[in-house]
């Protein structure tokens, strides 16, 4: 019953590898020193998401009670719906990045995190409000909320994709923390 809502979850992970850039080295100091500072703030909430994944995980593959699914999964949703909003706080932070249209991207990707926050929580609220006394509608209840997860790992991380491609993405691939929240957040996805 819960292995579609473990395998929906493991989704999350890759919108913060969106957040990671891939490969290059073209200098800009002033796009270098952005990357940093969002890397850094990024790397603490990758690892928070990758916990409230694998705490998911480890629930569903026990054989847990209804209301210990219950619990963990409203702490991992909340962790997730914090982990994001802080994302967006860091990149919002940070400014637009010293590129064409970076101001646009900037703007777009923090709509973007904010929202996938919001949604996190109305996950939250609707675990929270499971009925863990039957199994039967709990069950169901946890497969709308598997289906919810799974639009949510496909949904549009365009805003996110286009925050980090050009030189962006290739300024924050030299930054050793977006590497490490790469590393991680890729680690879960077995």
């Amino acid at each position: 019953m819960n292995k579609k809502l473990a395998a929906a979850l493991s989704g999350g992970a890759v919108l913060v590898l969106a957040l990671s850039g891939c490969g290059g080295d073209d200098s800009n100091d002033k796009l270098d020193s952005w990357a940093k500072q969002v890397c850094d703030a990024v790397q603490p909430q990758a690892k928070k998401i990758e916990s409230a994944n694998a705490a998911i995980q480890k629930e569903t593959s026990d054989n847990s009670t209804p209301e210990d699914v219950q619990k963990t999964d409203a702490q991992a949703f909340q962790d997730m719906s914090d982990a994001y909003k802080a994302i967006g706080t860091a990149v919002n932070k940070a400014g637009a990045p010293d590129v064409e249209n970076g101001q646009k991207k900037q703007q777009d990707a923090v709509k973007e995190l904010n929202s996938i926050s919001a949604s996190y929580a109305s996950l939250k609220k609707q675990v929270d409000g499971l009925d863990t006394k039957d199994q039967g509608k709990f069950a169901d209840g946890l497969k709308d909320i598997a289906t919810e997860l799974d639009k949510l790992s496909q949904s549009g991380n365009d805003a996110l994709r286009n925050l980090e491609e050009g030189e962006v993405g290739q300024a924050m691939a030299q930054q050793s923390s977006c590497k490490a929240a790469t590393a991680s957040a890729g680690a879960t996805q077995s």
